[in-house]
């Protein structure tokens, strides 16, 4: 992506490139293993420690027959993993349980309200039970409660899928297993979140955030439909947040909605919380930009469809210094020259997306195939050819809206070619800005077929 000046019969190019894709780091998860004495986190990365214990024959009672207590609710076994049995847990560890709430006709009611969630939805039936047992554990601030489960690598990945589907969880930063083995078999795991801050912080803490959503709800159109919907909460959220490396908080929504600045994992975050609360169905998706560092946004249905949105690409600011002129006067000047919105990641289809991310599939990710609510296609910005009286008709509205600039999306690099030599090479832009003489400045984004124009 470049930004470039065009004087009326001249071409010259300032500056070098801009936004080189050097894209905002997730902070990648690190999993030590630990003995026995666990001491908690510090640092602010979500962690996960795996305590092992060994116990001694004496300190396990020889199962009863027929005492399976972790079967799915349709009573078949789980595949590949050896039953959960009863008579292995202690009177305190059963106790324990029942206190979170985690009985056998609770947990019933946990999954019917789950369902819909998207994560939840693409598990199987056994690490769904799992899913809402460490839900449940999470909300409780319990401490140290047996799940169902006796593969840290299958809790390590429904961890995960919870966090993707609830935003809300934002005072956790990872947790932590003991495993309790017998001759090098496990015989039962106890799962413990990480916590940030204690129950009434968290409450507190809530109550900021719920101004947030009031504030920033209050200012969307009355009857937006959902392609309305995300685009105010696409820009309200680049508009009042600024990307930070530094920001405290910066993977959980804290940092958006308290501090507004933030890094993409709470850019997405907050993204998934808002659009939810007004309907339209949100989620978080886990990967990498292209060149390898870790990253996250949204997926989302409006209209019944999948699209991607990735509101940290759309906010100018994430850019990292480097991409600037190291002089702080000339890059102040670099930065206020170029739009703060990109909406190259509004509603965008899968095979879009793949230019610039790659996805992690900790479940299947939908793939998203429709151009029916992209940005551009419903702002009358997309073009499938070079057609004049279109971009004459464009340009004349956003002047006469008073925009600051327009951004102009061709279908693939055919059109993108032509456009470029239709309005740059014979410089036949001055003919639609009405310039006789003078200087046009304008950034192409070959990535993305996007030229605009500052008006």
């Amino acid at each position: 992506m470049k930004l470039r000046y065009l004087w009326f019969l001249s071409l010259i190019i300032l500056c070098g490139c801009w936004g080189t894709f050097d894209y905002p780091v997730l902070e990648v998860p690190v999993y030590p293993i630990m003995e026995y004495e666990w001491t908690p986190v510090t640092h602010t990365e979500d962690t996960h420690l795996d305590i092992v214990i060994e116990l001694k024959p004496s300190e396990i009672d020889t199962p009863a027959a027929g005492t399976i207590v972790d079967i799915p609710l349709d009573n078949s076994p789980p595949p590949g993993l050896s039953a959960f049995v009863a008579s292995e847990l202690t009177d305190a560890e059963i106790e324990a349980r029942i206190r979170v709430g985690l009985t056998d006709e609770a947990i019933k009611h946990l999954l019917e309200e789950q369902r819909g969630k998207y994560y939840f939805d693409r598990l199987s039936i056994h690490e769904q039970r799992l899913y809402v047992e460490l839900l449940q554990i999470i909300k409780a601030y319990a401490f140290k409660t047996i799940v169902s489960s006796l593969s840290t690598a299958e809790i390590d990945k429904v961890f995960q899928c919870v966090s993707n589907d609830h935003p809300e969880i934002f005072y956790t930063h990872g947790y932590y297993t003991t495993s309790y083995t017998l001759d090098d078999v496990v015989k039962k795991i106890a799962f413990a979140a990480s916590y940030t801050v204690g129950t009434n912080e968290r409450d507190r803490r809530q109550r900021y955030i719920d101004a947030y959503v009031r504030e920033c709800l209050q200012g969307m159109p009355i009857g937006a439909d959902d392609y309305q919907k995300v685009k105010y909460v696409y820009e309200y959220i680049i508009q009042n947040t600024e990307y930070d490396l530094t920001s405290l908080d910066n993977q959980n929504i804290c940092s958006v909605f308290l501090y507004g600045r933030s890094v993409c994992q709470g850019y997405a975050k907050a993204t998934q919380y808002l659009l939810n609360a007004v309907g339209v169905p949100t989620t978080l998706v886990t990967g990498w930009a292209i060149d390898g560092e870790r990253h996250a946004w949204n997926l989302v249905i409006v209209d019944g469809e999948f699209y991607h949105v990735d509101s940290t690409f759309g906010d100018s600011s994430y850019n990292p210094a480097s991409d600037y002129p190291h002089d702080p006067d000339t890059a102040n000047q670099w930065r206020e020259s170029v739009m703060s919105l990109n909406y190259d990641f509004l509603l965008i289809t899968t095979a879009q997306l793949e230019r610039t991310h790659i996805i992690e599939a900790i479940v299947p990710i939908e793939r998203a195939t429709s151009m029916r609510n992209n940005y551009y296609i419903r702002e009358g910005l997309w073009f499938d050819a070079v057609d004049e009286a279109k971009l004459q008709a464009l340009f004349n509205r956003e002047i006469e809206k008073g925009s600051r600039y327009v951004t102009l999306k061709s279908a693939d690099n055919h059109v993108y070619t032509a456009m470029m030599d239709y309005l740059i090479g014979q410089q036949r832009i001055f003919s639609y800005l009405a310039i006789v003489e003078g200087v046009v400045r304008y950034i192409e984004n070959e990535k993305q077929y996007t030229i605009t124009f500052f008006l």
